[in-house]
């Protein structure tokens, strides 16, 4: 099938699918709420209203304030850009890297391989909380961005062994069989033939891997080895509206919410993406990968 058929066959999946249209629903609200919450709050995330401590939600604070007269609102708007831009790049480095390394290592085989393969394995027995907890501290001086570094590389091995698999199946098809016998060098049968064949997987693997950051970043700030005040993430409100979640549900549900709708959306769309672009493949469903085990 040729690629724009395919892509108008898989829109027409998606446009079908009644998990598609939710997910994209939801996501698309948070994204807007992200994006240009900051813009229609008359308050500012770092504002202090000493009028209204622990004031519920009215007129106006949208979604109340917190113990200190802050706009819950303009936190939350401020935490979950953070928090999705934190899980986007986390994603895309972590998938790109997962790609490059199980494709080199399904195809060369060999020593290459092996190596390959260690390096993964090596990854894969560190304890990622104990290895993440460590270095955060020393990533500070860098800025909260600097975070997606240690969560993408934690995150890709899983992923670059599935690629891996796939690659070495698709080494000894065909195409790639004549690729090879008129002379196209290895790096372009990879790029050219071989990647794009594990589009598909890529692709929703990409959209579980920005739920399973979120929820990692999430995790970290919760736990004091994230984003730090006075700067603010959906983990770092979860953790101060922990304590009073039955006295001040406000401080607690929203943050806490928005993350389990995020989720939520991010699954649903992974799994629609899932169907339409493999429709024969039939999966059992699960909970979303986590990007590092124990904190997703």
């Amino acid at each position: 099938m040729r690629p724009g058929r395919r892509g108008r066959a898989v829109l027409r999946r998606l446009a079908r699918h009644p998990g598609a249209l939710c997910g994209l629903a939801i996501l698309l609200a948070l994204v807007v709420l992200a994006v240009a919450g900051p813009y229609v709050c008359r308050w500012s995330y770092t504002d202090v209203d000493y009028t209204a401590l622990r004031q519920p939600p009215d007129a106006r604070h949208w979604m109340g304030t917190d113990r200190i007269g802050q706009d819950v609102f303009a936190q939350v708007a401020h935490g979950l850009r953070k928090s999705l831009l934190i899980g986007v790049l986390v994603a895309a480095v972590a998938t790109g890297l997962a790609a490059a390394v199980g494709a080199c290592a399904g195809y060369f085989g060999g020593w290459t391989d092996r190596l390959l393969m260690f390096v993964a394995d090596l990854l894969l027995v560190l304890p990622g909380f104990l290895v993440l907890v460590v270095l955060a501290p020393r990533l500070r001086r860098w800025g909260w961005l600097a975070l997606a570094g240690p969560l993408a590389l934690l995150g890709w091995m899983v992923t670059a062994r599935a690629v891996r698999g796939m690659t070495r199946s698709l080494k000894e098809r065909q195409f790639v069989v004549m690729a090879q016998l008129m002379g196209v060098g290895p790096v372009r049968i990879i790029w050219r033939h071989v990647l794009p064949h594990l589009a598909s997987f890529l692709i929703t693997d990409a959209t579980v891997t920005v739920a399973g950051a979120v929820v990692s970043e999430a995790g970290l700030s919760y736990f004091g080895f994230g984003v730090q005040p006075p700067d603010v993430s959906l983990g770092t409100l979860i953790a101060d509206g922990s304590d009073v979640a039955l006295v001040y549900p406000w401080m607690f549900f929203f943050p806490a919410g928005l993350l389990t709708a995020f989720v939520l959306a991010v699954s649903l769309l992974g799994n629609a993406l899932r169907d339409a672009l493999d429709p024969t493949t039939v999966r059992p469903a699960g909970p979303p990968r986590g990007v590092v085990s124990g904190l997703a």
